[in-house]
């Protein structure tokens, strides 16, 4: 199941696409001049979305269904990064993700500036699939 809508909007900021294998090091039985490095399971960043406030947001419903009610409902996130005339020309999918965290900028009336909401993510592996 998906979260759709016209009303998401485009991210302006998106990190946490990482992922890297930290070395376990084993020494070895009777000989102790030697450890082996072998490879760990890979661990995968917090994917973070930034945004100017969208209203009525399915995405961020969700969101605050994860963190608020702590009902927690895995998602597949798909990330597009679009060229100029909005054709994708990287997708990235997260699989099992959700909320851990939901930031909104501070408000200062006197400066006029847009609310940016970030969302960050947790989840347990992604692909780049184009």
């Amino acid at each position: 199941m998906g979260i759709f809508g016209m009303h998401e909007g485009n991210f302006s900021e998106v990190t946490g696409l990482s992922v890297s294998i930290t070395p376990e090091e084993v020494k070895e039985g009777g000989e102790n001049r030697f450890t082996h490095r072998l490879p760990s399971p890979p661990k995968f960043g917090n994917l973070v979305l930034k945004r100017g406030m969208v209203l009525d947001s399915p995405l961020i419903i969700w969101a605050q269904q994860c963190i608020s009610e702590f009902t927690i409902k895995p998602k597949t996130i798909i990330v597009q990064l679009l060229e100029e005339n909005a054709m994708p020309i990287a997708i990235w999918s997260f699989f099992n993700a959700y909320a851990v965290k939901l930031d909104y900028s501070g408000l200062t009336a006197k400066e006029g500036q847009i609310v940016i909401e970030t969302l960050e993510l947790a989840y347990d592996f992604f692909e780049k699939t184009l």
